[in-house]
């Protein structure tokens, strides 16, 4: 008897149920799956197939999974936990209904069929396994049959498919239902996040052509501390050692770059610089910053409900955190209006602040703070907003994503002041791109010049030597400049 007869047979029959029951509950529906369109053209894959055990078909494989999961799930709770109690409950079940299917595998196979059923119903599916490996610092699912992940800094294809948009979307119903969110075709784009803290973005048809999209940039297990970032060539010593002293030296500093540079990874570590004994308060869209400071205020924003109300901006904690006595003010992301607000919270005593924002270089990450602060519906002269700007930051640290995937701080530039309508800005170090004898890149390196903010730093007990600059005539002209304005 083949095998699809044999399910079918064992479909009619009733499963026994084990003694440990979870009372049963509604499972949500689905939102209506895309409609049908032309298949799309499989690219390579760039990792091995699974496995199958001896005489079974892929096809069959699949068959027999999906019937599994049915049978075991049947009369479950949707949220169950992942713990030993649920997973000895699980395989009991899993032990009755597999001695349904009158199929031989070899042990290995049975534990491996095991595995993706727990997944199906206690994980998140096909990619649990993605999420696990602690060498994918991505998962990108791009409808139902495309999953991408990102391993140092380079994107991958995988093996890993989903069997159509409504098991895509089981995943995401798991992932949006126990933070009381939603996603549907009136409401098809959410930002959510793991029990881990692992960041996701989720957008599904009629807004994504090609079925359910997850984005999941997952939660660093491991804090990486300035050492990892030096080993890693991430930054110099010179550089954390000046960075160190900025952040101690109570000076405002904007972490600029793209996507995916590492921007949040680096406010980790200069928040590390603040001293123990400091209130912070934390302000982000999705809670990602880990820091160890004992006396830690964390806010997070939230988006509005269904009816409109609720939602929580940055804009919003940024206003409030004033209100909260902090003596360093971190911003996870400034994108629009709330730059205003910070700016001015910089401005009125909130030195030491920290921020991000999306930009490719340090002159354009002052004009983009511009465009912002002009969003913020105030009737400001562009002028006005430059002088802001020129008072408020001190330090604009750029990082960037190489060709090769690594992440690298290519700028370090203070903002000096103001020139006429401009705002002045001058390198401290820069990334050097020109190849050397041995085929690799120069690498961070000194412009020469001294910042103007150098007696700041000096005033909280860093001395920091001339040969960190560079020293040379760029340092002796900056050093006169500094004592004409001064």
């Amino acid at each position: 008897m083949s095998l699809r007869n044999r399910l079918t047979q064992s479909a009619k029959e009733p499963s026994p149920q084990p003694a440990a029951e979870v009372p049963a509950s509604p499972s949500p529906a689905s939102p209506t799956p895309s409609p049908a369109e032309a298949p799309r053209a499989e690219p390579p894959r760039a990792e091995p197939a699974r496995a199958l055990p001896a005489g079974l078909a892929e096809e069959d494989y699949k068959r027999l999974k999906k019937w599994m999961v049915g049978k075991i799930s049947a009369g479950l709770e949707p949220d169950l936990k992942r713990v030993s109690a649920n997973i000895q409950m699980l395989r009991d079940r899993f032990n009755i209904i597999y001695g349904q299917a009158n199929v031989a595998m070899p042990p290995e196979g049975v534990e491996a069929l095991f595995a993706e059923v727990l997944d199906e119903i206690i994980g998140y599916g096909p990619i649990e396994k993605l999420l696990n490996d602690s060498a994918v610092s991505e998962v990108m699912v791009n409808g139902a049959k495309q999953v991408y992940v990102e391993r140092k800094g380079k994107l991958t294809l995988t093996d890993v498919t989903f069997e159509d948009d409504e098991h895509v979307m089981r995943v995401v119903e798991r992932i949006v239902r126990p933070l009381g969110r939603r996603v549907d075709r009136r409401v098809p784009m959410v930002d959510a996040r793991l029990p881990d803290g692992s960041r996701v973005n989720i957008i599904i048809p009629p807004a994504a052509i090609d079925g359910p999209t997850i984005t999941i940039r997952k939660f660093a297990t491991k804090k990486l501390t300035v050492e990892d970032l030096i080993n890693y060539g991430s930054m110099s010593r010179q550089i954390a050692d000046f960075l160190k002293a900025c952040v101690v030296s109570r000076l405002n500093i904007v972490v600029s770059g793209g996507t995916g540079s590492g921007k949040t990874t680096l406010l980790n570590v200069l928040s590390s610089f603040i001293p123990e004994d400091e209130r912070v308060v934390t302000l982000e869209d999705s809670a990602e910053l880990q820091l160890g400071q004992p006396h830690i205020v964390r806010l997070e924003a939230r988006p509005p409900d269904p009816d409109g109300t609720g939602g929580v901006s940055i804009r919003d904690l940024v206003k409030n955190s004033l209100r909260m006595r902090p003596e360093r003010i971190i911003v996870g992301e400034i994108r629009s209006g709330e730059a205003i607000d910070m700016l001015q919270a910089m401005n009125t005593g909130h030195d030491g602040s920290l921020t991000t924002l999306h930009a490719n270089n340090p002159r354009e990450a002052v004009g983009r703070i511009e465009t912002m602060a002009l969003m913020g519906g105030l009737e400001i002269p562009l002028k006005v907003i430059r002088e802001q700007i020129a008072k408020a930051v001190d330090l604009v640290v750029q990082q960037q994503r190489l060709e090769d995937g690594s992440r690298k701080i290519t700028y370090v530039t203070e903002i000096s002041g103001m020139e006429g309508d401009n705002v002045v800005m001058q390198d401290i170090f820069k990334y050097d791109e020109t190849l050397g004898p041995d085929g690799k890149p120069g690498g961070m390196k000194p412009t020469g010049l001294r910042p103007f903010f150098t007696p700041r730093l000096d005033s909280h007990g860093f001395k920091l030597p001339a040969e960190i600059f560079g020293g040379g005539v760029g340092a002796a002209l900056n050093n006169l400049r500094n004592a004409a304005r001064r």
